[in-house]
């Protein structure tokens, strides 16, 4: 079996903690505390598949300053190594705004961290690669096409792609390339929307409406199956989550729902990245689908449960413990 590629971005997440709610324009709030974490979307992905012991290869660039160094130490502390070479910009933050509920919101300044170079993949050994994650951030940025030339000239690896919530912001002709690639698509319910939104022009009725429901979902998910021919997954927060995929019959998909799992929100921050983090290793490994699902929607829950994106490796075995 062949090696996962994750390809994104690792951050200084300057957590937030605030007494109530983010505030509106001209309102005070007050900050219960303030600490900075690793992450990044594509760092959470890689520790998820660390922990279900699929072999992973980290794609993530650090830069300079002190945002970079803190990455570079913490990532020296876990044993992490890229196979990025260290680049001299600059790299930037995530402010990450912790609401009493637990929702959280980013402010995010980019820097070199999420911006790739063709002669890093040009040095990079692909004979035993297999997989590949990508997400949204990276693609928006303007080397964004490096990534999407990469994979054009390595077909034989699987892609597996998380657009985000700035799916509309990316550019459309680079959207379609991407979905030429036939990519396992993991979104929410409202990137759903807008993912059938960008490949097909489809809009549900209740266009305002962030979470549309269940069966609206489905058909969204199969327009787009339809298009890239490959399976899509839409995350529905504590409610779980959907799948679109092939079935007996290529040209009609199948749908269905796998439960959440009951959890208290304190911080929904990296869940979506642990989520898709477990499927990818759970569906290396060979997992089928709905069980890859059902274990993934239990890892978001535990992160959701507890602060910062990432698991210990004793909450991870707790996790595992829990499936019985």
């Amino acid at each position: 079996m062949g090696k996962i590629l994750v390809i994104g971005s690792a951050v200084a997440d300057v957590i937030i903690r605030l007494e109530d709610h983010l505030p509106v324009k001209g309102e005070d709030v007050h900050v219960l505390s303030q600490e900075m974490r690793l992450g990044g979307c594509a760092l959470n992905v890689y520790d998820m598949i660390r922990h279900f012991g699929e072999e992973a290869v980290p794609f993530l660039p650090i830069g300079s300053g002190p945002y970079a160094d803190f990455v570079a130490k913490s990532f020296q502390e876990r044993g992490i190594v890229s196979a990025v070479p260290r680049p001299k910009e600059a790299n930037g933050c995530c402010y990450c705004f912790i609401e009493a509920d637990g929702e959280r919101t980013f402010i995010v300044y980019h820097g070199a961290e999420y911006r790739f170079r063709k002669e890093w993949f040009d040095g990079l050994d692909t004979s035993d690669i297999d997989m590949c994650y990508i997400c949204g951030l990276e693609i928006e940025e303007t080397t964004g096409p490096v990534i999407v030339d990469f994979l054009e000239h390595n077909p034989h690896i699987r892609v597996f792609f998380a657009p985000g919530p700035r799916i509309l912001k990316i550019d459309r002709d680079l959207m379609r390339r991407i979905f030429a690639l036939h990519p396992i698509l993991h979104l929410n319910q409202e990137e759903t929307r807008s993912c059938a939104l960008l490949l097909t022009g489809q809009q549900t009725e209740a266009s305002s409406d962030p979470a549309p429901d269940l069966t609206t979902c489905a058909s969204l998910a199969a327009s787009i199956y339809h298009i890239t021919k490959q399976t899509v997954i839409t995350t529905l927060g504590k409610k779980g989550c959907m799948y679109c995929t092939h079935g007996d019959n290529p040209a009609s998909p199948i749908w269905d729902y796998v439960p959440g799992c009951p959890a208290r929100q304190v911080d929904a921050n990296g869940a979506g990245d642990a989520h898709a983090g477990a499927v990818i290793a759970l569906l290396h490994a060979g997992t089928p689908l709905p069980e890859a699902l059902e274990k993934a929607n239990r890892a978001g829950a535990m992160v959701v449960a507890s602060a910062g994106t990432l698991l210990s490796d004793k909450q991870f075995e707790q996790l595992t413990a829990s499936y019985g």
